[in-house]
């Protein structure tokens, strides 16, 4: 089995000795093509208000299931996994498979990532 292959922003961030990551921002240096295109793709997952609520429940609660979701968010088990697959494919958060449902989590180093992407 191969290791996955890092994303464009990824590769752009670099360890710095106390361990956290460091990535230009979009306003100190020019993105190339497929930088741009990963960061535009992770931008377009935030650029729903569900996936928004989504996010901001994952994180306020550290790890969620699926299942609690419905309820807070007002949306059917489809519409919430549509919505997680979304969040995965951008690499903001990762499932766990337990059982019939999925335990999901942010990404840390993937979120951190995109907030230093707009200079801020």
């Amino acid at each position: 089995m191969s290791a996955r292959s890092p994303t464009p922003l990824e590769i752009s961030s670099a360890e710095v000795p106390d361990g956290s990551l460091c990535s230009a921002s979009v306003l100190e240096a020019p993105l190339g093509e497929a930088e741009a295109a990963d960061l535009a793709r992770v931008l377009g997952a935030l650029a729903d208000p569900v996936r928004l609520r989504l996010l901001s429940l994952v994180a306020a609660r550290g790890e969620v299931c699926s299942c609690d979701l419905e309820a807070p968010l007002a949306k059917s088990q489809p519409t919430i996994s549509h919505h997680t697959k979304v969040l995965a494919d951008a690499g903001l958060v990762a499932g766990e498979h337990r059982g019939r449902w999925t335990w999901w989590r942010i990404v840390p180093d993937r979120l951190a990532t995109v907030r230093r992407a707009p200079g801020g």
